[in-house]
């Protein structure tokens, strides 16, 4: 693992490390037992064999080894206590260092974009374990930059295989909270192209869908004056993917890379005169009904040979994406609970079969005491 000596604080410029300037962070008390229930089902493996072979990790990469190294760093949800907790949603994201196969340093500490600007915060020992960590209070929404600082070193999270490249080329570990919508992998056109692929697959093209969608985002952003609701998402669902092959499906990344190319070359022969993600609904009817048979003029099979097993890959993200839990990056406001909760209704009393709010803290929800 590439290792950087830090230097005084004097000398570095500022935007070496980190590109913008922070409150400082609140810190939560956790007992060893909290960290250790992680550890023991995600670090701790005797097994030598390796495990995650995706997405570029190298064998010898310590996160190949690792069982779901996408669950690092920590993200709960943080209950907030006060009259204005319902407007204010933060998570607590949990730090754990461990270099497997190494002796335990002697100081750990972490220095990021969520804490003040170059200030290292010190990661405490987890009892007698080679585990060091902490807890830190972070507003949801948020994408954040990190690196270790180990015996004086600085170096990437050798448990988190998420990863960024920044502007002066440095690389730096990575981690998003909840309710984030700011795109991690997928590019812009990428985003417009498949907001319109996913929103053929879903069943929000009807116009009194779209209606009850819009009514639905108009009122929630009544109730909840400090909380605004993204309308250009529809239900999230692109939010979702792209969030999805950040972490857990990184993987497969490379599907959507090559048929969204593929698929918007495959638009602009069809129709050159308008953008791909502005072609009529009927353009892309013709097209889905081609890749579900597998069979698609124009499509290059040398390149992606199955143009049918990506519109399942798609269509399983999808529907995972709209009716999932809003924490997991789609179902925007709980947008596609309510449309179920609006169609689903007894006859006799006329109340919702899917009463969906029960699951949910405030503002989207009635329940107090969950924290996600």
């Amino acid at each position: 693992m590439r290792r950087v000596r830090i230097l005084p604080l004097a000398s570095l410029p500022v935007q070496t490390l980190i590109g913008e300037v922070h409150m400082d962070v609140q810190l939560i008390q956790k007992d060893d037992l909290y960290y250790l229930n992680f550890c023991a089902k995600h670090l701790a493996r005797s097994n030598p064999e390796g495990r995650h072979i995706y997405g570029g990790i190298a064998a010898q990469d310590p996160i190949h080894r690792i069982a779901e190294a996408w669950r690092f760093p920590i993200v709960n949800g943080h209950l907030e206590n006060g009259a204005d907790s319902a407007s204010r949603r933060f998570d607590e994201v949990s730090f754990i260092y461990h270099q497997p196969n190494q002796a335990p340093p002697a100081s750990v500490a972490v220095i990021g974009t969520f804490g003040k600007l170059f200030e290292p915060i010190p990661l405490k020992p987890v009892g007698d374990t080679p585990y060091f960590a902490l807890t830190a209070v972070i507003p949801r929404g948020e994408v954040h930059h990190y690196r270790y600082l180990v015996d004086g070193d600085t170096v990437l999270d050798p448990v988190n295989p998420q990863r960024a490249t920044l502007d002066n080329d440095e690389a730096w570990s990575r981690f998003f909270t909840r309710d984030c919508t700011q795109p991690l992998v997928l590019e812009h056109w990428e985003h417009r192209l498949l907001d319109r692929l996913t929103d053929h697959i879903l069943p929000f093209r009807t116009e009194a869908a779209e209606n009850f969608l819009a009514r639905h985002f108009q009122q929630l952003d009544e109730d909840n004056k400090q909380v605004q609701y993204r309308h250009d998402q529809g239900v999230g669902v692109v939010n979702y993917v792209d969030k999805l092959l950040a972490r857990e499906e990184s993987h497969h990344l490379i599907d959507y890379q090559i048929c969204l190319e593929l698929v918007e070359q495959i638009l602009r022969q069809r129709n050159p005169v308008d953008e791909p993600w502005h072609a009529s609904r009927e353009l892309f009817a013709e097209l889905y009904g081609q890749m579900g048979s597998g069979s698609v003029p124009g499509w290059d099979y040398g390149r992606y040979s199955s143009p049918r097993y990506f519109l399942q890959l798609l269509r399983r993200h999808t529907f995972t994406g709209a009716f999932a839990h809003p924490d997991y990056g789609g179902n925007a406001g709980a947008a596609a609970w309510a449309f179920l909760s609006e169609r689903y209704r007894d006859p006799e009393t006329d109340l919702t079969l899917f009463d969906w709010r029960r699951a949910l803290p405030p503002p989207l929800g009635t329940n107090p005491a969950y924290r996600g």
